[in-house]
């Protein structure tokens, strides 16, 4: 009975999809502090403003549905747009890291079907040259960042970001996705072998992980945050879609120099950021001079390998409390985090580091992460030394690796996602990662193939 008459209709039924936040805080709180960048500084009713009119003019070229656009830039606004304008035409968001090599970008151009090219004039000398490899039409778009004070940058683009935009129409109507499986971004990720693989997000698993993000995080409304995670990894964690809920106020920094940071931060009382340990470890050890005294709690998150005690301590020293998560591209960011236990507190100092080190429990939004033994697919025991790989079944996981069906079918095996890091279980149910099942280099923050 519980099936009859009571099918989906329009009433009761809209595919989930991140671009709605915006929608709603632009409703809500037009005129709260949105984007800010040096000079520059947009309400949400700007922002949405002009990613309605970036997305408008994109269809005026031809961008729609099932399309990719691709984008190159440094953490400035026109990035943290581009993850609301591009979709809104229905066609999917590829960020690329900017730390590529000119095959690697002009290999990305080509598997991804790029129509469209973003690019801050920065890296034009690259772009141009993957141009060339490419030897394919592609319409380019610049963005010219006059705060930057880029020298000898020149145009490589037909259009203007600023004047491309102005092409738009304000009352566009943008398009909500036909399905909430349907693509939102591709992500290029470094494999051990070969070429980067194109990882594909769908509308339900973004807006799932926004939502994850903010309970895991306990993140409360009109928090200050400083964007220090590039915006080109697994899109900025997800948080474009996040710091819209929350009606945040969003600092950018183009790049990672710790005077900077510590300005930020005292200037705005930026209330979280994230970043790689390379970072946790530039702030921790960065000469007194350019440290400044912080008067306020700050949230810090932490992804990859753990970092030291040493720094952790450093770190609470200054002023920062840090959060270790774990997660991959194949999983929109973060599905674990060592989720703290106050009683912890009374531990002595080693104990407290090392569990800060684990990787911790499952996100909110993240139904299954286990430790298994890949060879019978059993739970490996509580013992904390017994290793196993970590496995994931959550909405989540990515929709598969962009025409690679060998590969999705692999690392998808008997109904479990396959993360490569081999870890034990401790007996509190909370995981630390140990080894990888595959060579891989960091740097940067950034894994890359041997």
């Amino acid at each position: 009975n519980y099936n009859n008459d009571l099918d989906k209709n329009k009433a009761n039924y809209i595919p989930l999809s991140p671009l709605t936040f915006i929608e709603r805080i632009k409703d809500v709180y037009p005129n709260y502090e949105a984007l800010i960048y040096g000079k520059r500084k947009y309400t949400w009713l700007d922002v949405y403003k002009r990613v309605i009119k970036f997305a408008s003019a994109l269809e005026k070229i031809g961008i729609g549905q099932g399309d990719t656009v691709s984008i190159m830039a440094a953490n400035t606004p026109e990035l943290f747009e581009a993850h609301y304008s591009i979709p809104m035409t229905g066609a999917v968001i590829n960020t690329i890291n900017t730390r590529l090599d000119t095959k690697t970008v002009a290999y990305i151009l080509k598997h991804s079907d790029a129509k469209v090219f973003i690019v801050d004039r920065q890296f034009n000398k690259i772009v141009k040259k993957a141009l060339e490899e490419l030897k394919k039409k592609i319409i380019i778009i610049d963005i010219d960042d006059k705060q930057a004070n880029l020298p000898n940058y020149y145009k490589i683009g037909e259009h203007e970001y600023e004047s491309f935009l102005l092409t738009g129409d304000e009352n566009y109507k943008w398009k909500r996705p036909i399905d909430e499986w349907q693509a939102i971004s591709l992500n290029y990720t470094s494999g051990t072998t070969g070429q980067p693989k194109g990882v594909v997000y769908h509308h339900r698993g973004s807006y799932l992980m926004s939502m994850g993000s903010v309970m895991a995080w306990n993140m409360p409304n009109k928090l200050t945050y400083l964007y220090t995670v590039p915006m080109f990894h697994c899109n900025g964690w997800g948080y474009p879609w996040t710091l819209a809920i929350l009606h945040a106020r969003i600092i950018f920094i183009r790049n990672i120099i710790v005077k900077d940071i510590f300005n930020l931060i005292d200037k705005y009382k930026v209330t979280h950021f994230g970043g790689a340990p390379i970072v946790l470890n530039m702030i921790a050890n960065a000469p007194k001079e350019e440290q400044l005294p912080i008067n306020h709690k700050v949230f810090v998150m932490t992804a990859g390998a753990p970092p030291p005690s040493s720094i952790l301590k450093k770190m609470q020293s200054l002023g920062f409390e840090v959060m270790h998560v774990y997660g991959l591209t194949e999983t929109y960011g973060h599905i674990s985090h060592c989720a703290w236990n106050e009683s912890w507190n009374k531990l002595d100092e080693e104990k407290i580091s090392e569990i800060k080190s684990y990787q911790g429990v499952r996100y909110p939004h993240t139904e299954e992460v286990a430790v298994l033994d890949p060879n019978n697919y059993k739970p490996v025991p509580k013992d904390g030394k017994t290793m196993g790989e970590i496995m994931i079944r959550s909405n989540t996981v990515m929709k598969g690796y962009y025409k690679n069906h060998d590969a999705t079918k692999k690392i998808m095996d008997n109904g479990w996602f396959h993360s490569g890091d081999l870890a034990v279980m401790h007996e509190n149910g909370y995981i630390q990662v140990k080894d990888r099942s595959k060579d891989i280099i960091i740097s940067g923050g950034e894994n890359i193939s041997s």
